[in-house]
């Protein structure tokens, strides 16, 4: 699985809202899906945008951020998140699924409830270091 961690020039961070019937439904998460068979992560991810929300990322304009990690069970396979920073994307967000997206502030992360594997990508990328 790849996601995004799409920003605006304002430094907010933008989220969708799983379906009904997905994995996290109702939660919020970062962008992204599955990687096709022969696909590099970043252009499944170029694609997956591009499908979901009909914005254009650009490849070269991709880092990876981190990855996470979720544990299989009750019929559901164990995942790996791959994360990339995407600071170069044109076009405007649509919700071309249906799905429900926003802006949000860094700090406002830890208010909202987001997927297991993205609260843990959020955590990690957003809080304040101890001390």
């Amino acid at each position: 699985m790849v996601a995004a961690l799409i920003r605006d020039g304002r430094g907010r961070v933008f989220l969708q809202r799983a379906l009904p019937g997905k994995r996290h439904a109702g939660l919020w998460e970062f962008p992204g899906g599955k990687v096709d068979p022969g696909e590099t992560p970043r252009a499944a991810l170029a694609r997956e945008i591009a499908e979901e929300l009909g914005i254009a990322l650009g490849e070269g304009g991709m880092a990876p951020a981190g990855f996470a990690d979720e544990r299989g069970g009750e019929g559901a396979p164990a995942l790996v998140l791959f994360l990339y920073t995407c600071d170069a994307w044109s076009g405007e967000p649509a919700a071309l699924d249906g799905q429900e997206w926003g802006w949000f502030a860094p700090v406002d992360l830890a208010a909202l409830p987001l997927a297991p594997m993205d609260r843990t990508l959020a955590d990690r990328l957003f809080q304040a270091p101890p001390g």
